[in-house]
């Protein structure tokens, strides 16, 4: 009997465990500030030696973003099967902001699936090689596109041949 009380309460346990707390849902992590002890998930550099806007990520449970030192390689995270899918928040630079020398503002950040990308226009990013730029407006994102080529399009709809092409 006293077996059997055992097993129950290891079961019960084991149940209220796999249930959760019952608490409040984890907050969503806010953007954090590139410091010198950012350094990119891909190319293991410190983000702050390079150009053009970043990105970071979170992952649940986890209270470090992971950083990346160009937008496309945001965008191969997500993409990559062997990479976590646990991801709770992620931010681009937001190049709305950015002064007329077009360097992003490091404080501005806009969560990267509500930003508008431009693609294929050639710009070169942080890692020296074609990159998108992201804004938080479309008009923005329009107006640079007009200016310097290439297409606008919303997170969803940039091309995993886009992202995996030098």
């Amino acid at each position: 009997m006293r077996r059997l009380r055992l097993i129950l309460a290891l079961a019960a346990l084991l149940l209220a465990a796999a249930c959760g707390s019952g608490g409040a849902p984890e907050a969503i992590p806010q953007p954090q500030p590139v410091t010198v002890e950012s350094v990119g998930h891909y190319c293991g550099m410190a983000l702050n030696e390079h150009n053009g806007p970043k990105g970071q990520l979170f992952l649940t449970g986890r209270a470090a973003p992971v950083w990346f030192s160009s937008i496309k390689q945001v965008f191969a995270y997500t993409l990559l099967p062997e990479e976590p899918k646990t991801i709770s928040a992620i931010y681009v630079n937001d190049m709305s902001t950015a002064g007329p020398d077009g360097v992003p503002d490091p404080a501005a950040w806009v969560e990267a699936r509500q930003a508008f990308y431009v693609i294929e226009g050639g710009f070169i990013g942080g890692m020296g090689a074609e990159d998108a730029m992201p804004f938080s407006r479309r008009a923005d994102a329009e107006s640079f596109a007009q200016a310097h080529g290439g297409r606008v399009v919303p997170f969803a709809d940039v091309p995993e041949a886009y992202v995996f092409t030098q």
